[in-house]
């Protein structure tokens, strides 16, 4: 078998199968959405805040498969009370923001948990906590496809003025912008990418597909409209190679695309131009010999 015919046989395999190509097309989708979003988290600073809501979102999609409502209202429902939560024990009690978050996402989380234990359901609702990739289903993949599209689309939409917000919401407040309702609209937009990503990877590593992409694209370029351009290619090309590569080593789906993800971002850090520890290393090793040619 020649070269070529291993190659093709490769890429083509895992396509025979109906199951798989769902499940590139719904890794591809959540991870270009979640890369989208992931420029101004890492911008403002929200990682912390986007693991917080991604956990808090599990009791409102159980209660809403409990009263048959769609997963992304209870999603969004819960994922903005978490954030009122957490802004009520800051503001009242000596805690701090990263204690408040840490309590207020580890209750939740526990939360839904406790109601997954307690639900008679025909469907598996521990793969909202794991993620199931290769049974999403027609009906799951439209439900994605839609949810995805919407948010894809504000994030287009609004990106000059979530950008302005990340950057100085003083100056959006005096040029008539409402910061609360921009960081509002982050916060929902933030939740229903986790409804999006909560069959790929589960909501336990959701917060990964939405800090990666964003952490790798900023090493490599210092232009945030690069930055969202760079993430989501560079999220799709590792949800790809992850889903092949959980494909042929048989390996868990959802946690093989994190791995990629985490991988190249470990490559990106390390040969980066500017920002690569290779690069520092080697700009501080000419610096000192020409320190000591000086002396």
């Amino acid at each position: 078998m020649s070269p070529v015919d291993v190659l093709l046989d490769v890429l083509l395999g895992p396509l025979q199968y109906d199951f798989m190509v769902r499940a590139l097309v719904t890794t591809v989708i959540a991870a270009v959405v979640c890369a989208l979003l992931s420029c101004w988290l890492v911008l403002i600073g929200w990682s912390l805040m986007g693991d917080a809501v991604s956990h808090a979102v599990l009791p409102g999609v159980v209660l809403a498969y409990i009263v048959g409502a769609p997963f992304a209202l209870g999603a969004v429902v819960f994922g903005i009370a978490a954030v009122v939560l957490i802004g009520l024990i800051r503001d009242t009690t000596r805690v701090k923001e990263d204690a408040a978050i840490g309590i207020v996402f580890t209750t939740l989380f526990a939360l839904g948990l406790v109601l997954i234990s307690v639900t008679p359901s025909q469907t598996d609702l521990s793969h909202i906590v794991f993620g199931n990739v290769l049974g999403v289903q027609a009906a799951d993949l439209v439900q994605i496809g839609i949810l995805a599209a919407v948010a894809f689309a504000i994030l287009v939409v609004k990106r000059r003025d979530l950008t302005l917000y990340a950057f100085d919401p003083t100056h959006a407040f005096a040029i008539g912008l409402s910061p609360r309702l921009l960081g509002a609209l982050l916060l929902g937009l933030l939740a229903l990418t986790a409804v999006v990503t909560l069959q790929v990877v589960g909501v336990i590593l959701v917060v990964a597909m939405l800090i990666i992409p964003g952490a790798t694209a900023q090493l490599l370029t210092d232009r945030f409209g690069r930055m969202l351009l760079i993430a989501p290619l560079l999220s799709a090309a590792s949800a790809t190679v992850g889903i092949y590569v959980s494909y042929w080593a048989d390996t868990a789906s959802g946690a093989t695309v994190v791995l990629v993800l985490g991988i190249v971002f470990a490559v990106v850090a390390l040969v980066s131009p500017h920002r690569g520890l290779l690069f520092r290393r080697s700009r501080a090793r000419r610096v000192r010999e020409a320190a000591r040619g000086l002396a």
